[in-house]
């Protein structure tokens, strides 16, 4: 019980706890950094385990894509035709209808020098935007520090079991929750009644501003719970995400509820998209569960009135092998393609596609055309009106993807 620790080893271990898991964020009122909320918002998909851009954005116009592939290669009359030379996987239907609107931007190739092909390793450098650096802040939280001080909390939300390096940051700690509901700080009442008994605390000044801080924290956790659950009970929950929403339904209703954060994070988890084995049948799933669900994300957008505030980045920590291995799948590769998806966004191809023959390492992987952190300079510099350099490190050249009126 924690009545029978020593006041110091409660106030230290209260403390961490509170921290790790109570989420200290009280609400902000509607008069402060108006500037700050009422700005562009950035939504990031994560699909991980590796998604095979070849088989999702199909060239189905060059023959040295089903001469290295001809057993998993789609077929011309199994694809989605989006233009004379490239096809979306037959899953990607909920996508189609994007594309066609004009408002997906794929681009081509994207990669980095040196490519790891270690699930953890990889996705920590798509995380911090910083390859083979041991950068210890995610790009994201990176970004939240540069945007808005640390006191302006509910900034960052990533919605996961775990918390994502992308999100990690110096000055803000992100909400991280999986279901809204669930979204509870255990043992409240308790830490109401304990941190509000003053005989439990030294008359010192310095004791009595940590009952204070614990006071604050309890309540702070309480009311980003409250946000949390009261978004998801006022969220109509009548749009079509198709089988799997991926959390974006949850996003969605933070939007609709005018939640203060700027910045999320989500992911298709448990490294679905690690697809070595009988791949296409699994990934067209995949790709089906991903489309329908930016599908039923962009018209909940729509009827929320919030379609033209927010833009949505789909990555994966690298593609997969050009050549199909003897399981009918594909390896741990390189390069492949970032989306971005918005009303804002002018749809289209970005950047160049890798040479299937001239344009292999020696290993049959994809030799990257597109920096990863062109993108992300892209979203940084144009979508979120921020200097790219301070949250990446240097400059790197910028798409034109956004049309002028943002």
């Amino acid at each position: 019980m924690v009545f029978n620790q020593s006041r110091r080893n409660f106030i230290k271990k209260t403390l961490l706890t509170s921290m790790a898991s109570s989420l200290p964020f009280p609400l902000l009122s509607k008069e402060k950094n108006r500037s700050i909320l009422d700005g562009k918002t950035l939504v990031v998909l994560e699909l991980s385990g590796g998604n095979d851009g070849l088989n999702t954005i199909i060239p189905y116009g060059d023959d040295n894509y089903y001469n290295l592939r001809p057993n998993i290669g789609i077929k011309e009359n199994n694809l989605i035709k989006i233009d004379e030379y490239f096809g979306f996987n037959s899953g990607m239907v909920g996508l189609e209808s994007l594309y066609k609107s004009g408002n997906v931007a794929i681009i081509h190739g994207c990669g980095y020098e040196n490519p790891s092909f270690s699930h953890f390793t990889s996705m920590s450098y798509m995380h911090t935007a910083a390859p083979n650096s041991g950068e210890e802040y995610g790009w994201m939280g990176r970004l939240a520090d540069h945007i808005a001080p640390g006191s302006l909390k509910n900034f960052l939300i990533n919605i996961d079991k775990t918390q994502s390096l992308a999100v990690k940051s110096k000055f803000h700690v992100p909400i991280v929750f999986d279901k809204p509901m669930r979204f509870v700080r255990e043992g409240a009442v308790v830490d109401d009644n304990f941190f509000t008994n003053t005989d439990i605390f030294s008359k010192t000044n310095l004791l009595k501003h940590n009952q204070k801080f614990l006071i604050d924290i309890s309540k702070s956790a309480k009311d980003a719970s409250n946000m949390i659950n009261q978004a998801w009970l006022n969220y109509p929950k009548n749009t079509d995400y198709g089988l799997a929403s991926l959390d974006l339904d949850k996003i969605a209703a933070l939007i609709k509820a005018n939640a203060p954060a700027r910045l999320y994070y989500t992911s298709f988890r448990d490294n679905a998209f690690d697809t070595h084995v009988y791949q296409n049948n699994l990934h067209g799933r995949l790709l089906t569960y991903f489309s329908d669900a930016v599908r039923g994300f962009m018209e909940d957008l729509k009827k929320f009135k919030k379609l033209d505030d927010v833009v949505l980045m789909v990555i994966t920590e690298f593609g997969r092998r050009v050549p199909e291995n003897t399981s009918l799948g594909t390896d741990h590769g390189s390069a492949g393609p970032i989306f971005i998806i918005g009303n804002s966004v002018k749809g289209g191809h970005y950047g160049k596609m890798p040479d299937l023959i001239n344009g292999l390492d020696e290993g049959d992987n994809l030799n990257f055309t597109t920096d990863f952190r062109q993108v992300y300079a892209t979203l940084i510099e144009k979508w979120m009106k921020v200097d790219s350099k301070s949250i990446l490190g240097k400059n790197f050249d910028t798409f034109n993807i956004f049309n002028k009126n943002i």
